[in-house]
């Protein structure tokens, strides 16, 4: 089935249904950039790739579209007027968990440190492969609708009071709800699975990203970071996600 088009306001929404069994699913993804060039050159690579595409020029904007449609991915730059990318992302981390690349001029490990920290799953720098942005995308879906339990079930994993439970998508302690983005999630059903086992930082980032790992430890150590920020009761001594130095990190077997 090919694409359809139709116009809204100054952008062009391209349908395309990926048919999952009998179901029928339409991926959404919000483009923020205030260089409408750039905004344009992504939505004819995303949209050849059969997603629909909305797009916003600053952070105001795009707090209001993701807030008004269901929208399963973000593509955010930074430096942006009105309120910029870093804001826009930690407005929109407060109430979903839908998986954010952000985009930015600047290569400084600084910019892309702070910006994984405040809740992007991915970062990208001007200029990048279209080819390459398309294929994080691609990634990103797969576990956001992997997470909203459109994969196939496959168990529940418990350490103490730890349960990650792959057939509902939830990460629970001690009987509360966890709230985690694709990637935690990723990150914590790997080494939950396989509690006691230590994996390398590239193969965590190979699991859970699916790509080939180029310099990734800093992308890593930020989403565990997140991680224990939310799991462990003093983050500085975990009791569940461990490092082991000079190898990788597990999540510890508790009987």
């Amino acid at each position: 089935m090919g694409p359809a088009t139709r116009p809204m306001g100054d952008s062009v929404y391209r349908l395309s249904a990926m048919c999952t069994g009998t179901e029928f699913r339409v991926y959404n993804i919000l483009v923020v950039d205030d260089d409408k060039e750039i905004a344009n050159a992504i939505e004819i690579y995303l949209a050849a790739e059969g997603y629909r595409v909305r797009k916003a020029h600053d952070g105001e904007e795009a707090l209001a579209v993701a807030s008004a449609e269901d929208v399963h991915l973000i593509i955010m730059d930074i430096m942006m007027p009105k309120m910029d990318g870093m804001r826009a992302t930690m407005r929109i981390r407060e109430g979903k968990n839908i998986p954010i690349i952000m985009l930015s001029a600047k290569s400084e490990d600084y910019d892309k440190v702070t910006g994984l920290n405040i809740g992007a799953d991915d970062y990208m720098t001007k200029p990048f492969n279209p080819l390459e942005l398309t294929a994080r995308v691609r990634s990103l879906i797969r576990r956001y609708t992997d997470l909203g339990g459109m994969e196939k079930k496959t168990g529940i994993y418990k350490t103490g009071g730890l349960c990650v439970d792959d057939e509902e998508k939830t990460v629970t302690l001690d009987g509360e709800q966890i709230a985690c983005t694709p990637i935690e999630f990723g990150i914590l059903r790997l080494l939950a699975q396989n509690a006691g086992k230590v994996f390398s930082i590239e193969r965590i980032y190979e699991a859970v990203w699916n790509e080939p790992s180029f310099s990734p430890e800093n992308t890593v150590a930020v989403h565990v970071r997140r991680i224990r920020e939310k799991i462990e009761i003093d983050p500085r001594n975990p009791r569940y996600l461990k490092v082991v130095w000079g190898i990788g990190y597990k999540i510890e077997k508790i009987g």
